[in-house]
């Protein structure tokens, strides 16, 4: 009886000390009461090339190809949960983003560059989903608090609906940079542009014109857009250089590695595709040996049947990845390239609308553009602009130079062949005999029914579990997770 008096007097005196003195103890002296802002930044730069790398997009866009355990015509049958990460890291870093905009709403002129980068990101988030998606929750997201409206399965707005708000967001950033920067430094957080704001307006500019571009057959909006960026440098300055190259450069250890390294280091399945491969080797193009590197077994440079439903003969006898693009492990991750905004430059030109630079001047500039960045010298690029790659003035060369110049931005180059056909190869491209399709594996093959590569990306399992009405009203006209409704810059005929 004594004895258990004394433990439960113990207990109590252990009790009621631990208690009066809980929250100190349990306190952290080192730790932040609340993540720096450039903290946050960080993360979600970094969080975005990891989750949107992909190469499997690489196959899509024609540039690689699986060459072992083969994924059912290489990768050509998604199901709904394949690419979720990519939805929910949108999401993700826009409620990071918008905790940085809340934290700072009441002292925003104090704020201004930070503001002006995370709705730049949050906006460059929603394109990619958007883009890859089609439409999603944009008006209704971001409300299941109470206090802003409780709304817990969001409506799936309309794609046409959402492009728009996007280039308006971005557009309100350019004018607030146009007036000057702001006083607030970004910190070592930002692992794009090291702290240079001048870098990060130019990137705002130019996702502007590569989204009013994309939009540019289905949206009456786009000419003016164009034409007040282009005509403007001062106000809105683009990435007209290599050295503004929006290129995400990784640490190169640990959990840093350049993803497509980090796949390397334990897998060999993708080989590059024939139709890029062929198509470099026809255009006697000098970024072949940096792109891609010999095949192993003989020295040729030799790509694989995207779609094929076996593995090649002879693994050794088909090219892999150049080492610029595979084999640092502190390699880069690409948003945006100087070379893009001269292509779309001369494509507006061929448009009849109003550019500082003729059709000509802005394709060969988005060629030595694209030349320099992959360490081809100034005779190697004359020559191809003198021979195969001289300017036609038809929009087929434009596009085709495009695609080549877009090699491991897959997501970029999978939209230009589905707004624009190219390249053709993908879909049309015939054999000799002009009948039977020369790359049949590259018309993907799902049940034997569809004849192109995904339309888009599936919406994700989570959707169905949460937000089932409005998922299954907006995958309503989808086939196959992937194919039927075509999104709405789409506008090709004939593929399904």
């Amino acid at each position: 009886m004594i004895k258990g008096l004394a433990v439960s007097l113990s207990l109590l005196a252990l009790t009621t000390g631990c208690t009066s003195s809980f929250d100190e103890i349990n306190t952290d002296p080192d730790a932040y009461s609340s993540v720096p802002f450039t903290n946050i930044l960080a993360d979600c730069i970094r969080t975005t090339g990891t989750n949107w790398t992909s190469l499997d997009v690489g196959q899509w866009a024609g540039y690689v190809s699986e060459i072992q355990y083969l994924n059912d015509y290489s990768g050509y049958i998604p199901t709904n949960n394949t690419y979720g990460n990519r939805w929910y890291n949108c999401y993700w870093v826009n409620t990071q983003l918008q905790d940085i905009l809340d934290r700072t709403e009441k002292v925003a002129d104090a704020n201004k560059n930070m503001r002006n980068v995370c709705i730049v990101w949050q906006n460059f988030l929603m394109y990619l989903n958007v883009t890859c998606f089609g439409n999603m929750p944009y008006s209704e997201a971001f409300k299941g608090s109470p206090e802003n409206g409780g709304i817990l399965q969001a409506k799936y707005d309309e794609q046409s609906e959402i492009y728009p708000q996007i280039l308006a967001k971005l557009k309100e950033v350019a004018d607030s940079w146009a007036t000057g920067e702001g006083s607030d430094e970004l910190g070592s957080g930002d692992l794009l542009y090291e702290g240079n704001v001048a870098r990060w307006q130019k990137l705002c500019n130019s996702l502007r014109l590569r989204i009013a571009i994309q939009i540019s057959g289905v949206y009456s909006g786009s000419q003016a857009i164009v034409e007040e960026i282009l005509n403007n440098p001062t106000q809105y300055p683009c990435i007209m250089e290599d050295a503004d190259n929006a290129y995400f450069w990784w640490q190169g250890s640990g959990d840093y590695y350049e993803p497509y390294y980090n796949n390397k280091r334990t897998r060999d399945d993708d080989g590059m595709a024939d139709i890029f491969i062929d198509h470099l080797k026809m255009m006697k193009d000098p970024r072949l040996a940096v792109v891609a590197k010999p095949a192993v077994s003989d020295g040729e440079y030799r790509g694989f049947e995207n779609g094929s439903k076996s593995d090649p003969a002879d693994r050794a006898a088909i090219s892999r990845m150049g080492a610029l693009y595979r084999d640092n492990p502190a390699g880069f991750t690409p948003y945006y390239r100087a070379c893009e905004t001269y292509f779309m430059m001369c494509e507006a030109a061929l448009n009849g609308w109003k550019t500082p630079l003729t059709a000509t001047e802005a394709y060969e500039k988005g060629v030595r553009l694209s030349m320099e960045d992959n360490g081809i010298g100034d005779d190697a690029t004359n020559t191809y602009l003198a021979d195969k790659g001289k300017w036609d003035g038809t929009k087929s060369r434009l596009f085709f130079e495009e695609w080549v110049a877009l090699f491991k931005q897959n997501i970029v180059a999978w939209t230009l062949y589905r707004r624009t056909g190219y390249p053709t190869y993908i879909h049309t491209a015939l054999a000799a005999d002009g009948v039977s399709p020369k790359y049949p594996g590259a018309r993907s093959a799902f049940n034997g029914i569809h004849n192109d590569v995904p339309f888009r990306f599936p919406y994700r399992n989570n959707e169905y579990l949460y937000n089932k009405a409005n998922v299954t009203a907006a995958a309503a006209k989808c086939v196959d997770y992937v194919w039927g409704d075509q999104l709405w810059f789409d506008t090709r005929t004939g593929v399904k």
